[in-house]
């Protein structure tokens, strides 16, 4: 049955379109439902047959549909880093430049239509709520803790309960970072519960094991270091606006869920004892820290570890004793990093081998990544190629 709008006049998000868009549909009338509770525990009363999903969600909820193969009932997305492809050029001493392009989110190459779609939110934009309302979703699921749904409790409640005044099933998900302490045990029910909204729970549960157990084999291995043993990690990001205020980067501080990560699962220090995701440091502060090993992470841009090395603005950090041993390492290329998605695994495993390389010998990076993309997206293993390029981890075969 065809349902007939009539136009507003340039109304933002007021109480007649509140109204007008809470009003119930014909065609919904008629629908089954079933309830799912979401991580606010509330019941949300879904359709059986879902066919337009909106998102807000830096990958996470993208990723999970994918591997259900749902993917395709997504009608607008709510983040700008989705839809992007990225280029970066890094100089050197010499007048030589080096490139790393077609830089994507795992989900974008694997979804190429999510070029084609609406954004009803973006990063340090707010939601656009009108938009929303107006691709007639089914239902929407968002991911608080997304860089285009994150900030204090009020803010991301006031942004829900606008959602929520529209009248469509509204299904919330809550990152590791939102909770008092980061923890990856939330991931799991995340997982498990966009499964349970398309009816594929035992889908969902294969895949949130699958991540479980990738990380719990690198625990094993490492869970018997010794304190005296433990090696110094420092989480470094090479950002330019860190530079252009006066810094050399941004250091990842011990309450972050990198930190989490590295302490729990790797079993290793972190190098900085600072707070918070973006913390300052110059120069001299890095090279007082000395850290055994640095891992570079995503950074207002991508940072391989040629660009520590090599590049003229990094010659004052030469001495350091992970760049003299070689012993710099680069996380996959993760835009709009607001939260961990399905491939943090990854990070795990590349943070492990950079610092117990003994324990790892058996283990080569590049074959490992094909295996997990293939598994966390049931991909053949030449579109796990494209994936292990997409996010520029191809430095792992010359490893």
């Amino acid at each position: 049955m065809a349902v007939i709008r009539r136009p507003f006049p340039g109304l933002a998000l007021g109480l007649a379109l509140v109204l007008f868009f809470a009003l119930p549909l014909p065609c919904r009338a008629l629908q089954e439902f079933i309830t799912v509770k979401d991580q606010r525990g509330v019941d949300v009363r879904v359709p059986r047959t879902i066919n337009r999903v909106v998102t807000i969600s830096d990958g996470m909820i993208e990723g999970v549909m994918t591997r259900l193969k749902v993917a395709d009932k997504i009608v607008g997305l709510g983040s700008g880093c989705i839809p992007k492809i990225w280029s970066y050029t890094y100089p050197t001493l010499g007048s030589e430049t080096y490139d790393y392009h077609d830089g994507m989110n795992p989900v974008t190459y694997l979804n190429p239509g999510f070029m084609d779609l609406p954004l009803v939110s973006r990063s340090g934009t707010g939601i656009n709520y009108e938009k929303l309302a107006s691709l007639d979703p089914d239902v929407v699921i968002v991911r608080t803790g997304s860089c285009s749904l994150r900030g204090g409790d009020d803010v991301m409640d006031k942004g829900i309960r606008l959602i929520e005044s529209l009248g469509i099933p509204l299904v919330v998900l809550h990152g590791p970072n939102t909770f008092d302490r980061p923890d990856l045990g939330s991931m799991g029910e995340e997982i498990r519960i966009i499964g349970r909204v398309f009816q594929q729970s035992e889908r969902a549960d294969t895949l949130a094991a699958f991540l479980e157990q990738s990380i719990a084999f690198v625990r094993e291995r490492t869970g018997d270091i010794k304190v005296a043993e433990k090696k110094e990690i420092l989480l470094l990001g090479l950002s330019p606006k860190a530079r252009s205020q006066g810094g050399a980067g941004h250091a990842k501080g011990q309450d972050t869920i990198q930190t989490h990560l590295l302490q729990t699962y790797v079993n290793a220090d972190n190098a900085y004892k600072g707070s918070g995701a973006w913390g300052i440091l110059n120069t001299e502060q890095l090279l007082a820290l000395d850290p055994d090993v640095i891992i570079l992470v995503t950074a207002w841009g991508y940072h391989p570890p040629r660009e520590l090395y090599e590049a003229p603005y990094y010659q004052g950090l030469t001495e350091m004793t992970a760049v003299q041993n070689r012993a710099v390492s680069a996380l996959p290329w993760t835009p709009c990093n607001c939260e961990k998605r399905l491939e943090y695994p990854i990070d795990v495993m590349v943070m492990a081998k950079a610092a117990y390389p003994e324990r790892f010998q058996d283990i080569d990076l590049g074959d490992w990544l094909l295996t997990f993309y293939q598994n966390l997206y049931g991909v053949d293993q030449n579109t796990a190629k494209e994936l292990r390029a997409c996010q520029w981890m191809e430095w792992t075969l010359k490893e």
